[in-house]
Parts: structure tokens; sequence; C-alpha cells
């Protein structure tokens, strides 16, 4: 694949809005990285998680009580990769690098893999953002068409309609078919990532272990195959449509644009920093529950203009990126309300779908 680079052609625009950001951590002597309310966030959600598990697992309960459960847990374990997770594999977490490890591990424990996401998200994701070919996290075909630069199929007319069905199965995809796609090609987007080490490796398997074993093997040994495939599933599907959604409103919606690499010149024609505001928007800043849960990943704008700060400073910071928007006349996307922000990305979906 060409290799990708931007323009500078903001670059007053992104050092001003780098020296406003600095400037309010400097004064207000506070770390980019997180604090007491992220550490008791994690305390909740993983005792919560481990509770629920206990519950699911080796308690008998009435068959609706159960799956109750499992939708509380397919939420759970979201919110960890939202908000424990994503923060450590940024490195945003703790100021201590074997902090944010660990943390990151947790992914492995719930059957992703770290090494891989840091490939996908880090690095492909982060750096070229709504570029199809080079950003993976909108590469989710054949039955999901996020932008015109992708085949089209006669069933994409009706995916505004049926993403339901296929981002409930992002999970399970995630965990048992897509890792071992790009472990065993060595790719991601169809870019070759480093070497994995010895050490990667070993957590690679291990983590598929450890997860298969606590997800499915122990559960069909306390309860019974039919019992533990009804709860996974519903789990799986709780857990990845969430997923799902956080992530499409943040940059498949009507607003976004998806840019293309410039024939000619072989760049982008945009800066990195004006790219990145003109493929990723807000939803719904001002709800503090969903911003909780969500890690703070409606502040999206925020995150991908700092991945390396903790998202509990999100809301202190969403002003300042606004003043210098609004200072440089760039355009900020942002929706104020989820349901908006859902409306607009089936809108997407659907004139995609419906066009060649």
């Amino acid at each position: 694949m060409t290799k990708i680079s931007f323009s500078n052609n903001h670059t007053a625009f992104s050092i001003q809005l780098r020296k406003k950001i600095d400037e309010y951590f400097t004064s207000q002597n506070i770390k980019l990285t997180g604090n007491r309310k992220l550490y008791m966030k994690t305390i909740v959600l993983m005792a919560s998680a481990g509770l629920l598990y206990s519950l699911l697992v080796f308690m008998t309960l009435p068959a609706w009580v159960s799956l109750i459960l499992c939708v509380l847990m397919g939420f759970n374990l979201a919110a960890i990769g939202f908000n424990v997770m994503h923060d450590g594999a940024h490195g945003s977490y703790s100021q201590k690098k074997w902090v944010n490890e660990m943390m990151s591990y947790s992914l492995d424990l719930l059957g992703g893999c770290s090494y891989l996401w840091k490939v996908k998200h880090n690095v492909n994701h982060h750096s070229f953002t709504n570029i199809d070919g080079a950003d993976d996290d909108i590469d989710i075909q054949p039955w999901i068409r996020t932008t015109r630069t992708q085949p089209r199929k006669w069933y994409h007319k009706y995916q505004h309609v049926y993403w339901v069905f296929f981002y409930s199965l992002t999970y399970v995809s995630w965990v048992f078919g897509r890792d071992f796609q790009k472990y065993f090609s060595g790719k991601v987007a169809g870019m070759k990532f480093k070497k994995m080490s010895l050490k990667d490796h070993l957590i690679f398997w291990g983590g598929k272990l450890v997860y298969t074993f606590l997800f499915i093997v122990l559960p069909v040994m306390m309860l019974g195959f039919i019992p533990t495939l009804v709860g996974y599933l519903v789990t799986a599907a709780v857990c990845g449509l969430t997923l799902s959604i956080v992530f499409q409103l943040a940059h498949v919606i009507e607003e976004a644009t998806f840019p293309e690499l410039n024939a000619e010149t072989k760049k982008m024609t945009q800066d990195w920093t004006i790219h990145q505001l003109a493929t990723t928007a807000n939803f719904s800043t001002r709800n503090k529950a969903l911003s909780w849960f969500v890690g703070g990943l409606n502040f999206q704008v925020e995150h991908h203009l700092f991945p390396r700060i903790s998202h509990i400073h999100y809301p202190a910071i969403n002003k300042m990126v606004k003043d210098v928007c609004a200072q440089f006349n760039v355009r900020y996307l942002e929706h104020r309300s989820f349901f908006s922000a859902l409306r607009s990305h089936i809108m997407h979906l659907k004139v995609v779908g419906a066009v060649a």
C-alpha cells in the first residue's frame, strides 16, 4: 500500500491548539494521565464483572434472571474496554508504563489481543482516520459499506435496516476471526506490522486460551452446552453492538468526511490535525452518565487530537478545543444527543448503501 503522508498547511492552528492545552495542564498542575476517579471506576467495573460472572457460572438462577445478567455482563465488558483497556493501551491510564501495560492486557482477558489492537487502533485508525484501505476500523465488509470507495453489493441497499444484526456479531467475529486473520497474515489494513516477540505470541495464545476456558469451557462444565451457548451469544451480542455503535457515531455519520489520497502528490491535502477534525465527531457530551460509561469516547474529537490524555480530562479541554477551532474558522463536528448521532449514522448507511 502507498505510504500516506499529510500536508502542513495549518501549522499555526496546530501550534495554537497544543499551546492552549499545554497551558491548561501546566497552570492547573495536573497530570495528563488518570487519577482517583479513573482508578475507582476501574475497581467498580472489574468488581461488577467478577460478581456477574460468579452469579452466572456458579449460581443456579431462573432463566430470565440469567438473561438479564448476561445483558448486564455485555455492557460491563464493553465498559471495561472503553474505560480501562482503552486508556491503558494509549498510555494515558497512568504515568507508569507497566501499569498501562497491565490495563491494556484486560483486552486479552476479554478475548482480544492488546498487541494487535494497538496496531489496528493506535497506529492505523488514529493516523489514517476514515481513509479507506488504511483505517481498519471502517473496514467491516462485506455486509456493511461505510464509504463510497468500497465495493457496493446489492444487499447494501438494506444495510440501514440490518446493521443491528451484524454489529451484534462484531465481538464474536473479532475474538474468533479477525484477530487470527491479522495474526497469521502479519498485516492490518494491508500494512505489515512489526514482528511480534516471543512474549507477544505467548500473550496472544495465552489470552485466547484463558478466555475460551473462562467463557466457554468452564460455563459448559457448570451449566451445560445450551445454557452456555445462549448466555454467551447474548453477552457477546450486547457487547459487540455497544462497541460498534459508540465507534460508528464518532466517525461514520453524514457530517464526517472520508478523504482520499491525492493521486498526483501521493499525500493527503489536509494536515493531520485538520484531518482529525473533519473525520471525527462528538455526541451527547452533556450526558454525564453516558460519558462515564463510554470512557469519554463521546468526546471523540478531543480523544483523536490528544490520544495520550486520559479521558477523564476531556470535558475540561472540550471548550478550549472549540475556542481555537472558532478562532481559526475550523469546523467542529458534534451532535447534541445520542439519538441525533444515531440517526445521522443510519442515514449515512442508507445513502452509502444506495449509491455506487
